[in-house]
């Protein structure tokens, strides 16, 4: 598969734009450990490969063990992720799903105990972010590697 355009060079303003989201991502109340598996999850959810790629290595850079990257896409079948991450990332789910999921009110009460309101704000910004990249990244073809 062949890259269809580079959107840094193609789009250098828009690139910027998602630069601010990932400074204040960066600056958020949500540990990078977790940041980086609610990148994760939701690049698995989109077919990202790009995105795959380099949040699994930027994981392991935060300390993932690959026991818990190798089994993240089966979180709920395994006893490897504690009650916080469980919830970012049903909320994850949910919300890179929307169409589908509507964000439910169970969901919501299943998550909101684990994450302050200003956690939840950044958490779904998270979720917001990661998206987009995944679509820039689809859309364009970006190849991993």
């Amino acid at each position: 598969m062949e890259p269809r355009l580079n959107f840094y060079k193609s789009g250098p303003d828009a690139m910027k734009a998602m630069s601010s989201l990932e400074a204040h991502i960066a600056q958020a109340s949500i540990e990078k450990p977790l940041v980086e598996l609610v990148r994760l999850r939701a690049s698995q959810i989109n077919g990202c490969a790009y995105c795959i790629d380099v949040h699994t290595a930027d994981a392991r850079k935060a300390g993932e063990s690959e026991r818990r990257l190798a089994t993240l896409a089966v979180w709920r079948e395994t006893p490897f992720f504690n009650d916080r991450e469980r919830a970012a990332l049903e909320w994850t789910e949910s919300v890179t799903r929307v169409a589908d999921t509507r964000v439910p009110d169970d969901v919501w009460a299943r998550v909101s105990p684990h994450f302050s309101a200003t956690e939840m704000v950044d958490l779904t910004f998270l979720v917001n972010a990661i998206n987009a990249w995944n679509r820039f990244a689809i859309a364009f073809r970006k190849q991993p590697g």
